[in-house]
């Protein structure tokens, strides 16, 4: 890492004396901290990292990034700042300044890293790409990202998320992108703001970081992308939108069915065109980019008696409109077995919750999906909507969920779709059971 603790001191705006000595890295967790590291202590909702402060200098870091000065310990090796994540950040926009290729940020409230991921893939065709590791798009993952930057890239793609007003305003200060995607505009973390055309103008906040002469990339068929494009109008006036409308005229073929896997191929061209670069060449890989461990993967396991079955590994979200994309992407897959949806619960969605469940029984009654499996007790009112032609299951949680379906449920040539939200639903750990178990 190209930073010293000097450094440091005079981007954090700190006058005291500050032991001068080269950083190794700068992290969060007192558990990964060694020799030569800047530790930044953050608070979280089960811990403060100013209560490790101690243990990690003793341990060789070389500086403690704090919000109140830690007794017992050498002051020289303390910078005292009002707000640890917003240090964080001002590390990591100074990081940013420095690199002298292109960055593209993107927020959207489903796909974002699936799509990030696609636009790192097809951009490694024309330059050397970094992008945002997994999903680190948060308050820490976006200053970790681009204080890890890699200074000699062509292009930085940086994952921005958010579950309240003001945070993407705050994030795309530090990342200031030259490119500005917004994928789509769904009711995701709802419960936390007013409705849904809130989330549009929060979404919009990722064009705040633009200069006027960047670039605003925007899903025109997305809920309220008329906001989109009057905010994003605030700050540049280089839009490109993509949609059923607009869109690249390159042909392309998808691994994968479903129309989000469309609308992202159809993103990642507009970042190409964007960027000038060759539309028709970057189309020509597109075929060649599959979907992601946890965001539509599909696997072909075996069954205990013999035969195999097809699993789609959605698990990792569970928000409705995903829910309702991943269901008709079942819905137009040709099966020789029956099509088996089992779907967790969706979080965050506040007074909105019953009616969303609703929403994807009425959606799943109209397919000619087979069984649907509900798990936690929200999906109750989505089971209370299948006809008599969809076999329906209850389960109250996740447990005992893969000895039913091993031992009981699945044939050879099944179709098994998992979906829910992961830390809600759990059903990332039926996921892990099943691909164990079928390997």
């Amino acid at each position: 890492m190209e930073l010293n603790t000097k450094q440091i001191a005079d981007i954090l705006g700190h006058n005291g004396d500050v032991i001068s000595a080269p950083v190794h890295q700068i992290t969060t967790d007192s558990r990964q901290v060694q020799n030569g590291d800047v530790f930044i202590a953050v608070k979280g909702e089960k811990f403060d990292g100013h209560d490790f402060v101690l243990e990690v200098l003793k341990k060789g870091a070389s500086l403690a990034i704090v919000d109140h000065l830690i007794a017992d310990t050498d002051r020289n090796k303390q910078i005292v700042v009002s707000d640890t994540l917003d240090a964080y950040g001002k590390i990591g926009a100074y990081m940013r300044s420095r690199f002298k290729g292109v960055v593209i940020g993107l927020t959207g409230s489903a796909g974002k890293t699936t799509t990030k991921e696609e636009i790192k893939f097809i951009l490694s065709n024309f330059g050397k790409v970094y992008a945002t590791p997994g999903n680190h798009n948060n308050f820490i993952g976006v200053p970790e990202s681009l204080v890890n930057l890699d200074l000699s890239a062509d292009f930085a793609i940086i994952e921005m998320g958010m579950s309240a007003k003001g945070e993407l305003s705050r994030l795309t200060s530090y990342v200031k992108p030259d490119i500005a995607l917004v994928t789509n505009v769904y009711p995701m973390h709802i419960e936390f703001f007013k409705d849904l055309e809130h989330i549009a103008l929060d979404k919009a906040e990722i064009f705040e970081g633009l200069k006027t002469d960047g670039i605003a990339v925007i899903n025109e068929d997305t809920n309220f992308a008329d906001v989109l494009t009057r905010k994003a109008k605030e700050k540049t006036q280089n839009i490109i939108l993509f949609g059923t409308n607009h869109h690249s005229s390159a042909s392309f073929e998808l691994q994968d069915d479903g129309m989000h896997h469309l609308y992202n191929a159809w993103a990642v061209l507009s970042v190409v065109r964007a960027l000038g670069l060759d539309e028709q060449k970057a189309a020509s890989f597109i075929k060649d980019f599959g979907a992601l461990e946890g965001r539509g993967k599909k696997h072909i396991l075996k069954l205990k008696n013999g035969g195999t079955y097809t699993l789609i590994d959605d698990s990792y979200s569970g928000q409705p409109e995903a829910m309702k994309l991943a269901i008709e992407a079942l819905d137009k897959i040709k099966a020789k077995g029956r099509k088996i949806a089992v779907l967790g619960k969706m979080a965050e969605l506040g007074q909105h919750s019953k009616q969303k469940h609703i929403e994807i029984g009425e959606r799943l009654a109209d397919t000619n999906i087979d069984i649907v499996i509900g798990v936690c007790e929200e999906m109750k009112d989505m089971l209370a909507c299948l006809p008599p032609k969809i076999t329906q299951y209850y389960f109250a949680s996740k447990d005992g969920l893969d000895d039913f379906l091993l031992n009981h449920l699945l044939q050879n040539e099944d179709i098994l779709l998992i979906k829910g939200a992961r830390y809600s639903s759990k059903l990332y750990q039926l996921t892990e059971e099943l691909l164990k178990q079928g390997s």
